[in-house]
């Protein structure tokens, strides 16, 4: 029994130590969190309970660590001479003890059971803990002491102005923003204690302000000009609103002295995103139907800022060939298959190739449609289109014939209706693109619209628009990329190279068949074409004109105005579709004769530059940029004509209301330096990118030129 005595005084001893280390720091803990109760909010006051006894926690294991059982037996030896010195005995086993040790244990054994053990525990620290209960006491009872209790709302450092400015300024005591945000993000609402305020587009907007001394009116003013009117509740003045837009205002006072601090103030609206679609299945934009194949798998991944509502596939099956196209279009909806997180979801179908009524030669196309929870109007996102195409069987070539058949435009009739399509798909979009997205897009029509273009060129002869050849790269390219269509282009004329813009191959001279073959076709004369009749070369001329003016505009970023022209594009390509073939009779090339009085005479008389004429860069209205070096020159220039006409190009710049905001503030304070650099990096952010040009050669120095001169003055041999 004596062996377990320093046990059982160690576990005496951890006791003691933990309830000293509870008695000093309970007190002191919970008037620290009774002081925060009416200083922070409820959610941050339980965090701050959390934190503190987590550290109390550690304190305690530290402590209690520390204290091992050979203090246990150094206790015992110093508060009791009986033992010898030898208590530590008692924890040692037999089989490492000799006999006189074992004599001498069971002499040390015996005195503990036949006395009380003394007492090893620490004394209490009487002094210490009353003096942690007193301190925790007055700091319970100083924060019961509030000065003002007429609103709850923290105080704003203004509000401890000195009595001289209040008479002459007017300080805002407290300030409470209460924000609501709209139901269908499921965000929380939370109060704010600042006038810049950041939330969710929709946001209802609660203001509760108390200002020191009490003005006789007062409004918010905001920057375009509407003003909200704050009314009296209580000793509070109140407004609500909805952030439609992120937007600045002021306060505005009357019958009372100016704020303390007049500026302006932001109000940020986090716009709702439309949905994000990553297509997971089909991997490519254009697949084949494989041998044997019975179902298309489809998987998508659409994820949202506040949550994904609906999605539906559109499925539309083309069949037939040229403009002999028949349309079917249908749409079903789909279901998430898991049930996770609101704001990513995953949409998975596997459509049947026979129930879809697809055969050889045609297309089927899908492209998936989701909406978000935005309340009134849901934000939609449609994803590319993806085609399943089923190739069709080989026609057999037409032989024995006087002359050589050609297909007129076979293959690229489709191309000009999907044109259409992508041009209002993108159209239906344009309020949930931002510009640049637009532009791109657009840009992106527009170079499906020229190539369209440069292929049906080739019909009437036409040279590439660079005036040169086109490179076997560039040839490559555009086989790469239309390898999927049936092509009729074989008979038509070589294409041109760097050197003289022909392809000669291997013509052997003295044939006349090989001659013609290789060099008889237009060169920049449609007129010398023999691949067309004249009236089907007319309108295929209309159609080149149409498509030259949609691609203009499609660059520019201006689908709408392209649409028009994009629709009579294809109305004459399918006036060109009636006639369905077209015989080409073996003819020699007859060119126009050449007016031998102008060879080598150095006259350039009517003639035209194709290329056109160099026009100068602009980069943009010079108007920020002449206030930018106006103001960096330390020059004064009309603020208020700059604040208005960034209040005029407001929607086409990005982000305009720092720059409100800080010519607000110069305006008030011309002579402050700060203010102006807020001005210019403001202005520098708003800049339109300078176009590229050829910078000037850089004149040698000193040694530059005699390097120069010595290299001029080298004897040649």
């Amino acid at each position: 029994m004596s062996r377990s005595v320093p046990n059982r005084l160690l576990r005496g001893m951890r006791a003691r130590r933990a309830l000293i280390i509870l008695a000093s720091a309970l007190p002191m803990i919970a008037a620290l969190l009774f002081a925060m109760r009416n200083q922070l909010a409820a959610a941050l006051v339980i965090a701050t309970a959390v934190a503190m006894a987590m550290a109390l926690a550690g304190w305690l294991w530290f402590a209690l660590r520390g204290l091992r059982v050979e203090q246990v037996v150094r206790r015992l030896d110093a508060s009791m001479p009986l033992l010898d010195d030898s208590s530590d005995l008692l924890l040692r086993d037999d089989a490492g003890l000799s006999a006189l040790e074992k004599l001498q244990r069971r002499r040390i054994s015996d005195r503990l059971d036949g006395s009380r053990p003394a007492d090893v525990r620490e004394a209490w620290p009487w002094r210490r803990i009353a003096l942690l209960g007193l301190l925790a006491a007055g700091i319970a009872l100083a924060s019961l002491y509030r000065p003002e209790a007429g609103m709850p709302e923290a105080e704003t450092p203004s509000a401890m102005a000195q009595p001289d400015q209040v008479a002459r300024v007017t300080s805002l005591k407290s300030i409470r923003i209460d924000i609501e945000p709209p139901a269908y993000t499921g965000l929380p609402s939370r109060r704010e204690s600042t006038l810049d305020v950041e939330a969710a587009q929709g946001s209802t907007l609660h203001w509760k302000l108390a200002f020191s001394p009490e003005p006789g009116a007062a409004s918010l003013q905001f920057h375009d000009g509407s003003t909200l009117p704050l009314r009296k509740e209580g000793e509070a003045w109140a407004a609500e609103t909805e952030l439609g837009q992120s937007t600045l205002y002021r306060i505005v006072l009357g019958a009372a002295p100016p704020l303390e601090e007049d500026r302006l103030y932001r109000l940020d609206a986090i716009a709702d995103q439309p949905p994000t679609i990553r297509v997971i299945l089909p991997e490519k934009t254009l697949s084949q139907v494989e041998p044997g194949q019975q179902s298309w798998q489809l998987e998508f991944e659409v994820s949202d800022d506040y949550g994904v509502g609906d999605a539906s596939l559109g499925i539309i099956l083309a069949q037939g060939s040229g403009e002999q196209v028949t349309v079917s279009e249908r749409s079903e909806r789909l279901r998430a298959e898991s049930a996770g997180s609101a704001r990513q979801k995953t949409f998975r179908r596997k459509l049947s190739l026979g129930s879809t009524g697809i055969t050889p030669g045609d297309d089927l196309i899908v492209r998936l449609s989701v909406r978000d929870l935005r309340k009134p109007q849901a934000n939609v996102a449609r994803s590319a289109s993806y085609i399943l195409r089923w190739p069709a069987e080989m026609a057999s070539e037409s032989e024995g014939v006087e002359g050589i058949v050609q297909k007129v435009l076979p293959a690229y009739f489709r191309s000009q209706r999907q044109i259409i399509i992508d041009t209002e798909a993108l159209l239906a979009e344009r309020d949930q693109l931002d510009a640049d997205r637009f532009l791109a897009r657009s840009d992106t029509i527009g170079v499906d619209q020229k190539i369209l273009r440069l292929r049906y060129g080739q019909f009437l002869g036409e040279e590439f628009e660079s005036g040169g050849g086109a490179g076997p790269e560039h040839q490559a390219s555009e086989d790469d990329e239309h390898k999927d269509e049936p092509t009729q282009l074989d008979a038509l004329p070589a294409g041109h190279s760097h050197d003289d813009g022909h392809d000669h191959g291997n013509a052997e001279f003295g044939v006349a068949d090989d001659v013609l073959a290789e060099f008889g076709h237009a060169h920049d004369h449609a007129e010398a074409a023999t691949l067309l009749d004249p009236e089907t070369k007319k309108i295929l001329k209309s159609a080149l004109a149409e498509m030259w003016q949609a691609e203009l505009h499609l660059r520019l970023g201006e689908p709408a105005r392209a649409l028009p022209f994009e629709n009579r594009a294809l109305a004459y390509i399918k006036q060109v579709q009636q006639a369905s073939r077209i015989y080409l009779a073996r003819v020699g090339l007859e060119l126009p004769p050449v007016d031998e009085s102008r060879r080598l005479s150095g006259k350039r008389e009517g003639l035209r530059d194709p290329r056109g004429v160099l026009m100068p860069a602009d980069a943009g209205d010079e108007f920020l940029e002449q206030a930018y070096r106006a103001l960096s020159n330390g020059e004064s220039i009309d603020l208020v004509v700059l604040e208005a006409w960034v209040r005029q190009h407001e929607s086409h710049l990005d982000d305009p209301l720092d720059l409100i905001a800080a010519l607000d503030v110069l305006r008030r304070e011309p002579a402050c330096d700060a203010c102006r650099e807020s001005v210019l990096d403001a202005l520098w952010a708003l800049l339109p990118v300078p176009p590229a040009e050829t910078p000037s050669r850089a004149e040698p120095d000193a040694v530059g030129k005699a390097y120069l001169d010595g290299l001029g003055a080298e004897v040649q041999p």
